[in-house]
């Protein structure tokens, strides 16, 4: 191993360690915007222009907020629980590629920080880290909307994580494949969604649930839980857990985007290979724009429904997609 190639390793981590940072602050202000408009509001437009530099003056408002840990609170997990959710959606992105190889300095450059064969068993152990925070969160607080809150999430995850799982399953058996790259490239003639669009829907409804994203936000349901398991934090403590989330929204777009939607495949990708960034940036800002959609149109479900909706529908709906898509395989293949 060179020192070139541990400084290309040091650089595409730094890169998409800022592009995550810097799209969750852009994301919260293309949410608002996007809501504003739906609910014929103005949404942030005051600082800079067009409100461009609202999440700046956010992130500074944060930052000098008073630090409170509540006297009962174990203070070690309390501090620990916002940074063990916020790492593993930073990390989560490592085996999404982002376009082809290129020359860069006469040297041949992956877009992709590392192109693992296991690329889709790397998501599904990295995004079940998360829930170790929101869940040590809720306890370490000693607030018991804040464990309500905690014990509500992980019950979602768990619940909602089996479908999530299965609907990673039909990618894998058409590109034969656990690599995220083989999955991307298996679609240049044909997305998957249009092969399998059952998987695409338990997805797309699974991933909502796994972020906590509306119509699945019972774990912060503030009328009842008074935020739930971060009731009790403040200042860049909550700010990370703000970040977690939005950062996590940016991940399974990209995921979703790589498995159902080609990732950065698109028209004319053979002719001009840099345009693959631009193709999985476009899909990625439409699916967010899908997410923050969705949160200003439904409600939230009652909690015993979700609970029924994931186990009793999501599941069994994941195998009989799997078995539908294995038959259409071997029909094809044939063999």
């Amino acid at each position: 191993m060179d020192a070139a190639m541990i400084w290309e390793w040091v650089i595409k981590s730094v890169v998409i360690i800022l592009v995550m940072t810097g799209g969750f602050a852009y994301v919260t202000w293309y949410e608002r915007r996007v809501l504003a408009r739906m609910q014929v509001r103005i949404g942030p437009n005051r600082v800079g222009w067009q409100g461009l530099l609202q999440p700046v003056a956010d992130g500074i408002k944060l930052i000098f907020k008073e630090e409170l840990i509540p006297a009962g609170a174990d203070k070690l997990i309390f501090v620990l629980a916002p940074v063990i959710t916020v790492i593993p959606a930073l990390i989560v992105t490592a085996v999404i590629p982002w376009g082809y190889t290129v020359e860069l300095f006469g040297r041949s450059v992956s877009l992709q920080l590392a192109d693992i064969n296991v690329g889709v068993l790397y998501i599904l152990s990295v995004t079940s880290i998360s829930i170790y925070g929101i869940t040590l969160a809720g306890w370490s607080s000693n607030n018991k909307y804040a464990m309500l809150g905690g014990l509500r999430a992980t019950a979602q995850m768990i619940s909602y994580e089996l479908a999530l799982g299965m609907s990673f399953v039909g990618p894998i058996l058409w590109a034969g494949s656990m690599s995220m790259n083989t999955i991307v490239e298996a679609q240049k003639g044909l997305w998957f969604v249009f092969i399998m669009p059952v998987s695409f829907v338990i997805f797309v409804i699974a991933s909502l649930a796994e972020v906590n994203r509306s119509p699945f936000d019972m774990p912060e349901a503030e009328q009842e839980l008074t935020a739930g398991y971060h009731a009790e934090y403040s200042s860049m403590k909550f700010a990370l857990f703000f970040m977690a989330e939005y950062i996590k929204m940016i991940a399974v777009s990209m995921i979703g985007a790589s498995l159902f939607l080609g990732g950065y495949q698109g028209p004319f990708i053979d002719v001009l290979p840099g345009l693959g960034p631009v193709y999985l940036f476009i899909k990625v800002a439409l699916w967010l724009f899908f997410m923050i959609w969705v949160r200003a149109t439904l409600p939230r479900f009652r909690y015993d429904r979700l609970m029924a909706f994931g186990w009793k529908v999501l599941v069994p709906l994941s195998l009989f997609s799997i078995v539908i898509t294995a038959v259409l395989r071997l029909l094809v293949t044939g063999g």
